[in-house]
């Protein structure tokens, strides 16, 4: 049984914030039994321990919290859980106006269902029953146009509404992409110059509006889409404010699908089992006689969220100007009341809730060591991540301490997870690591130096076995690009990344603490605060000697 929220912020308030229950031993047979014994050399590695890695993650990763999502009430008491604990430990906050939090805008739309109307030929259809909308607000009305798949690729030489005229009309497009086609073909790409989505493609030839055909995953998903638009609502940040459609998009359902396509030269039956193998019906225009108008109302409003910073202020007079900072994010991907499984919260407990704690427990043991480091450390958690690195992009656009002086930053996303007996032969997680192992991006790619420092710490304290398997800004996973980090590096901050890689229960519900092997995660949160002390104790920050590489290049 899972503790209630109540007596879990109880619990953390009323214990001195020091740690959250102890624990002595773990789940599935694990033992801390083999708890590593460390070098003094390297400050206070022994500070982080299995079980104090998982009494954080029990409550980060709780159901209680809903899965964090950004912006969220779960976020929100995760963010004052780890501000709580900084403060216990005398790390002085690096937020906005002497707090731990550094808030940024979000702009949440929501779609206005009573607004909201569609006809086709004087019949009215009902939002939510028989099509979902978008949240771009606009009217539209005329004829109708089928233009299969939509897409624009100018590499592979595709556009499928070429030669059709849909100036002032309506264009009806199936979900999915051109066969042969995937998204790391759009890699390096600029967004309506060399590749356009189907609504951008048919805005940028003159049509008024988009209609999006069913296929399976809508129609499994519909009462989920419906309550996102509705309630939960679509957030944009930064410069996703200006958006880069500006037509409504609305996504019909079996009925309108079939009414749309009555009497035309392809059935909506047709089309929808034809799309599943990506062999699209031809584009065509249907009878004029079809006439369709269609409002979108939507509203916006802005909301908040925040990074949590705090910094451990170095000894030496000098060098304490300058920072390592060692960063995690710690929102998630949420909960689906509509989901159709039992479990409808993504608890993330791997995804990042791995590294969250992990760089609470590095702070942890860097506040508590009895020798403090040089330089000073700069912990972040950040918000967003899931939804497209927002909280790295808007710390590195908006720093809280000189970003020219942060030297370095370890970003610990997905450290959780390690191969169980059989897992080699599982289609997915063969791929994770072997205990003893973990994927390391990054820490050769910008400077030299620093690969070296990285690979000459691990060998002279744990010697875990480092793959660097994905360290490569060619990977087909394209991993250096798809975290907190890659926004320090754009700004010219050599970085190093740890991971796990993917599992099967990433980005599900079923990624949940009793999967994660706390031992091994202590292997490597005690050879990254290793890697931190390194770092914060040299005479000389890592030379930055080599470009940094753009998108799969």
């Amino acid at each position: 049984m899972r503790k209630s929220l109540a007596f879990l912020l109880l619990l953390f308030i009323f214990s001195g914030v020091s740690a959250v229950p102890a624990q002595t031993g773990t789940k599935k047979g694990k033992t801390n039994a083999a708890a590593t014994t460390t070098a003094p050399r390297f400050g206070n590695t022994d500070g982080i321990t299995a079980a104090q890695l998982r009494g954080y993650l029990e409550f980060i990763a709780s159901d209680e919290l809903e899965g964090r999502d950004t912006p969220s009430r779960g976020l929100d008491i995760a963010a004052m859980f780890i501000a709580d604990h900084l403060r216990a430990w005398g790390i002085k906050p690096a937020g906005d106006n002497g707090t731990y939090f550094q808030k940024f805008p979000l702009r949440r739309k929501r779609v206005d269902a009573a607004g909201t109307r569609l006809e086709l030929n004087g019949q009215s259809y009902a939002y939510g029953e028989d099509f979902l909308a978008g949240t771009i607000s606009g009217s539209a009305s005329g004829g109708l146009v089928y233009a299969g798949h939509g897409w624009m690729i100018k590499s592979k030489n595709i556009d499928a509404l070429q030669g059709l005229d849909v100036k002032d009309k309506i264009v009806v497009v199936t979900s999915g992409l051109p066969k042969g086609v995937t998204f790391q073909d759009l890699q390096g790409g600029k967004q309506g110059v060399d590749w356009a989505s189907p609504t951008l493609n048919a805005q940028l030839k003159g049509a008024k509006a988009v209609i999006v055909m069913p296929n399976f995953g809508t129609l499994a998903g519909w009462a989920g889409a419906r309550w996102t638009q509705t309630e939960k609502g679509a957030y944009e940040f930064g410069a996703e404010t200006a958006a880069t459609t500006a037509i409504p998009v609305v996504t019909a359902s079996p009925r309108l699908a079939a009414a749309l396509f009555q009497g035309e030269k392809a059935s909506a039956g047709m089309i929808f089992n034809k799309a599943v193998t990506q062999d699209f019906v031809e584009p065509f225009e249907l009878k004029p006689t079809k006439k369709l108008s269609l409002t979108v109302a939507a509203r916006a409003d802005t909301v908040y969220t925040q990074n949590v910073v705090g910094v451990l202020e170095g000894t030496d007079p000098v060098l304490k100007n300058e920072y390592v900072a060692v960063g995690a994010h710690y929102d998630h991907v949420g909960m689906n009341p509509f989901w159709p499984g039992e479990d409808k919260i993504w608890n993330g407990a791997d995804d990042d809730g791995s590294g969250t704690v992990s760089v609470l427990s590095i702070a942890e043991a860097f506040a508590k060591g009895a020798q403090k480091p040089k330089r000073s450390i700069l912990f972040i958690w950040h918000a967003g991540e899931e939804k497209g690195l927002w909280g790295s992009e808007y710390f590195t656009n908006n720093p809280t301490v000189p970003l020219d002086k942060v030297i370095t930053e370890l970003n610990i996303d997905m450290i959780g997870r390690y191969q169980n007996p059989g897992d080699e032969n599982h289609p997915v997680n063969k791929f994770l690591p072997k205990p003893g192992e973990v994927f390391v991006i990054g820490s050769k790619m910008m400077s030299t130096e620093l690969g070296a420092v990285s690979e000459e710490t691990n060998k002279s304290f744990l010697n875990l076995s480092f793959n660097y398997k994905y360290d490569d800004p060619k990977d087909p996973e394209q991993f250096f690009y798809r975290s907190d980090h890659y926004n320090y590096a754009r700004k010219g901050v050599p970085i190093i990344f740890y991971m796990d890689g993917t599992h099967a229960d990433y980005h599900q519900p079923s990624d949940s603490i009793e999967k994660i092997n706390f031992e091994q995660m202590e292997r490597v949160a005690r050879t990254i605060f290793a890697t931190g002390w390194e770092l914060a104790n040299r005479a000389v920050r890592p030379t930055v000697d080599k470009p940094l590489p753009v998108d799969g290049q």
